[in-house]
């Protein structure tokens, strides 16, 4: 492509060269480009790309967006634009490169603290089960039509993210379902895209580590629906204390889903079990084999979003009888002595005390919960021992245990979450550092009628620790020690 033409969205300030140049390809990190290449000069959390424009005109690059030159990269023949915000230019300049492929499907965002990876993936697999072509971008895979792609991040940057979305028009997929992670939203890595809705499930603690402050992790996220073009639908959650005000600003048509008060979309759980729950959506019953009051609410915004892109209510309702949860959230599994695990994904205080909930309310006092949870390393560590208070609250014995230290010490992040507990509370908390040996105290103790709670990693199948990510599956590990695989 010329670079004019890659330029077309762009704001830029100045341009020093040619803009008739041909380009081969785009690309943000300098390690990556070559001969002819584009190369977009991002300032990144940890790093800046205005430090490696001599790096990428050495491999061959004719063309450079910049927000300024830096010292000693002026070069003849290179074309250097200059803009205000690299980040947005990079959304621009990806969408165009793949021939603006948000443009040519029907793309819908998810964004909040818990609840992306099931509405975006329950999304996928429920317009599929209705007949249409659909692509996702997930935490546990991105997929297009049946392809899986690996995925590094909840929202990808925007050359994957376009690159995918061009796949899955080429295709000819009608819909796309996609997280939108507060990251992605801060770092500009969905500038460019043309959503047709947005959904909001929650906000709660997390990621403080990046965002400092919670009032600035619901601005990231409040963020997305401003950004929403006033032919698009918002979609929000009611019975969340910051739902209304993810609407304030935005152009987009809104909407309302809640459990508790009037809505677009009113819910009510009729009867809950260990495989699944009765539900009324809108007068409507119906059987899922989703269980806990968070699912019944992630069901109404799955619901709701469809009926938004056009579906018939009572096709939607039996289609969604038919799924199945989303790996490594509230996979369940069953021993032959009578014990059941739930493996999930719960890595925060309020999807923890989510989590422990559905499984009080389906127990009933009629079986013991054991819970064994850690909390992850170089992340926000003032929910570490919040975590640890939560599962206590929740449980009748926990195993505190190493999640993914990254380069942390897991003694000390089980430090960390101890200090959550009074002496009382540690008297039914046992600290296990090794978790594989954590989940097998757990199988030791149960009994039947018990519950164990596996939490934090879900879907994950490793470990990291310094770096290096070691095999590590919980849902594999439950499987090897209930049929007595695993001494």
């Amino acid at each position: 492509m010329l670079l004019k033409d890659l330029l077309t969205e762009v704001s830029f300030l100045d341009v020093k060269g040619p803009q008739d140049t041909e380009i081969s390809s785009i690309g943000f990190d300098s390690r990556k480009v070559g001969q002819g290449s584009l190369f977009i000069a991002v300032n990144g959390t940890t790093s800046n790309g205005h430090d490696f424009v001599a790096s990428a005109i050495e491999k061959g690059c004719k063309a450079v967006v910049c927000e300024y030159i830096p010292e000693g990269s002026a070069k003849e023949g290179i074309t250097y634009v200059q803009v205000k915000d690299s980040a947005e230019s990079l959304g621009a300049i990806a969408s165009a490169w793949f021939g603006y492929p948000s443009r040519n499907i029907i793309l819908t965002g998810v964004t909040g603290t818990n609840g992306k990876t099931t509405i975006a993936t329950t999304l996928y697999n429920l317009f599929r089960k209705l007949g249409y072509k659909s692509g996702l971008l997930s935490t546990v895979c991105n997929m297009v039509e049946e392809e899986q792609f690996p995925t590094a991040n909840t929202t990808p940057d925007p050359i994957t993210i376009n690159e995918l979305l061009a796949k899955m028009v080429e295709i000819g997929c009608q819909y796309a379902f996609m997280e939108v992670s507060s990251h992605a939203v801060v770092q500009k890595r969905i500038f460019g895209l043309h959503f047709a809705g947005g959904i909001f499930t929650n906000l709660t603690r997390d990621h403080l580590d990046y965002h400092l402050t919670v009032d600035a992790y619901l601005k990231a996220k409040k963020l997305f629906f401003d950004m929403l073009p006033g032919q698009a639908f918002a979609l929000t959650n009611l019975d969340d204390k910051t739902g209304l005000v993810m609407l304030q600003n935005t152009s987009a048509k809104k909407y309302s889903y809640s459990l508790l008060t009037l809505a677009d979309f009113k819910g009510k759980i009729l009867e809950k079990y260990l495989n699944g729950m009765s539900l009324q959506i809108n007068g409507k019953e119906a059987h899922v084999q989703f269980i806990g009051r968070f699912n019944a609410s992630n069901l109404l915004a799955i619901y709701g979003t469809a009926i938004l892109l056009g579906q018939q209510p009572d096709e939607v309702l039996v289609a969604l009888s038919d799924l199945h949860p989303v790996a490594g959230r509230f996979e369940t599994i069953h021993s032959k002595e009578g014990v059941t695990a739930i493996v999930d994904y719960a890595h925060t205080p309020d999807a923890l005390v989510n989590v422990l909930q559905a499984i009080h309310e389906v127990v009933e006092g009629n079986g013991k919960i054991i819970t064994v949870v850690g909390a992850g390393g170089n992340r926000d560590k003032g929910k570490r021992p919040i975590m640890a208070k939560e599962a206590v609250k929740g449980s009748d014995q926990v195993i505190l245990t190493s999640d993914n230290p990254r380069f942390e010490e897991p003694e000390d992040i089980l430090k960390d979450m101890l200090e959550g507990l009074s002496d009382e509370q540690k008297k039914k908390t046992l600290v296990i550092q090794d978790r594989e040996q954590a989940i097998k105290t757990a199988c030791m103790l149960a009994k039947k009628g018990d519950v164990i709670l596996i939490a934090g990693k879900g879907h994950e199948n490793y470990q990291e620790i310094k770096g290096v990510k070691h095999h590590f599956d919980d849902k594999e590990v439950v499987g090897k020690l209930f049929n007595n695989e695993i001494q």
